[in-house]
């Protein structure tokens, strides 16, 4: 594709159908007529030589319009990072934006109060997208965020990665819980009837301790789901099931024994890597350097022995 000879309207339309799934729909959000739209995009194909989007209800991208849709989606953020250089030099805007994609677990323990600091001083916004560790990484490669926490190692090209650290996963549950539900040693029947605490179905880990020691598969046993990482850990606390908590949640509670580690021999360690573009701000180096540096000291610092 030769992007020197984009067209911005053209482009623009080709966003809008892909951002709203139809030509009527894009045509309402540019202001124009659906049939200008489409001459848009027909324009736009004809000058790359592909076909962009397969017309259905609602419209999909081809191959060669999700590589397009990537390239914009990354120069529209590049140049929204422009703008607020441009603004800040020109003390219009006292904060600067960046996008973040996380795991859920990382934002609800880790992340913000070693980010805080920084955050204040450097006067920084943050824009999360949460999603699986193992799916953020597609979010920074289709130019939607400026940086993620992914468990990815390499890094795609126009990237750096960096190691952060490991988190610490262990299957607890409340003592009242264990009691009732594993009276005697925890074997394959037991978990086959006890409830667990799963966090939504893209969640591998609990499944993969399931499958892997016990050979139960994810509809072998019952489940609550709950998508939220605090409701996820509170469901946990209040007994209504078991199930896999960051050990940087869970320390104080194990020490207490509020909770108690049901399946000590199986404990989950993954490991998460820091990823951004290489072209990127100052403002995002600040960051990046802060949370290479501390992140890697919390999480790899063991709280329960």
């Amino acid at each position: 594709m030769n992007f020197n000879t984009l067209n911005a309207k053209q482009c623009d339309a080709f966003l809008a159908v892909t951002e709203t799934g139809g030509f009527d729909l894009a045509a309402h959000r540019l202001c124009i007529t659906a049939s200008a739209v489409t001459l848009r995009i027909q324009t736009l194909e004809r000058t790359l030589g592909h076909l962009l989007l397969i017309r259905e209800r609602p419209c999909r991208v081809t191959q060669a319009g999700q590589a397009l849709l990537h390239y914009l989606q990354h120069r529209r953020l590049l140049e929204q990072q422009l703008r607020q250089d441009l603004d800040r030099k020109s003390a219009a805007s006292e904060f600067y934006q960046i996008h973040i994609a996380s795991n859920a677990d990382s934002l609800a323990t880790w992340l913000l109060p070693t980010l805080r600091d920084s955050l204040i001083a450097e006067k920084i916004t943050l824009h999360f997208k949460i999603d699986d560790q193992c799916q953020t990484h597609q979010l920074l490669e289709s130019g939607l965020v400026n940086a993620c926490i992914s468990t990815q190692e390499n890094a795609m090209n126009g990237c750096i990665a960096h190691v952060i650290g490991a988190m610490h996963y262990r299957m607890v549950a409340t003592p009242e819980f264990a009691a009732q539900w594993f009276k005697s040693a925890i074997d394959r029947e037991q978990l086959r009837l006890a409830p667990a605490i799963i966090y939504n179905t893209e969640d591998q880990l609990h499944h993969h301790v399931m499958l892997k020691y016990f050979g139960l598969n994810q509809h072998s046993y019952p489940q609550h789901h709950i998508p939220s990482s605090s409701a996820f850990a509170e469901a946990i606390f209040q007994g209504l099931g078991f199930g896999l908590l960051p050990e940087y949640q869970i320390g104080p509670r194990l020490a207490n024994t509020e909770l108690i580690e049901i399946l000590p021999q199986y404990q989950t360690k993954i490991m998460l890597y820091w990823h951004r573009w290489k072209q990127q701000s100052n403002a995002l180096d600040v960051l990046t350097q802060v949370l290479i540096h501390h992140a890697q000291q919390q999480m790899n610092h063991k709280q329960v022995p």
